[in-house]
């Protein structure tokens, strides 16, 4: 039975390692898969999904304007899987339109992505991802200057921690920490940009 997946992690969580694992699985055994991810996240190219590890792959981008379900009925309505990387940057009626894929279609659907922002705001895609999910998980890793579950994602610019601004900030290492609530309110400021 097809279901809506939502798998949210802090930075560093190995979330698209896992989309890449996932689609290998699943076209080894020649059952195709429809990976897809933001039209924002553009730090290795628009459509590209790819690792701190230094895997990538194609994949079909998304933009506020696309649709979804439409989209998946042109490239393979009988696919096996959609793969979707950076879900927290989809809109309210791209979850619907993934909703629709399973229910309609039959498709699971597995997104990826961040819960929450650097200010501990949902980000619009996971919040409804939040609420039409049948299934939510979280995926696990360390804080950054402890040893304790990283649940936040620590900005800084110039050493310093930032907990202002625009929501959206392409970024990896070099702007980001995954860090446990303690040191995101606290974070040890002669570590920051190490």
């Amino acid at each position: 039975m097809a279901q809506l997946f939502f798998k949210y992690g802090a930075m560093n969580s190995g979330k698209t390692i896992e989309i890449l694992k996932v689609a290998h699985n699943y076209e080894e055994q020649n059952k195709p898969v429809i990976i897809m991810t933001s039209g924002v996240d553009n730090r290795t190219g628009v459509g590209m999904v790819a690792s701190r590890i230094g895997l990538e792959r194609k994949a079909h981008p998304i933009f506020d304007e696309t649709n979804i379900y439409d989209e998946v009925k042109k490239i393979n309505p009988n696919a096996n899987c959609i793969l979707i990387d950076e879900a927290q940057f989809l809109k309210k009626a791209h979850v619907l339109e993934l909703a629709k894929i399973v229910d309609e279609l039959h498709i699971p659907v597995m997104t990826f992505g961040l819960k929450n922002d650097f200010r501990n705001e949902l980000f619009e895609g996971s919040e409804y991802l939040l609420l039409y999910a049948d299934k939510i998980e979280e995926m696990k890793t360390i804080c950054w200057f402890c040893t304790k579950k990283a649940i936040m994602n620590l900005r800084f610019h110039d050493n310093k921690p930032v907990y202002e601004g625009e929501q959206v900030q392409i970024g990896g290492n070099e702007a980001y920490y995954p860090v446990c609530r303690r040191h995101y309110n606290n974070p040890p400021i002669d570590m920051l940009g190490k």
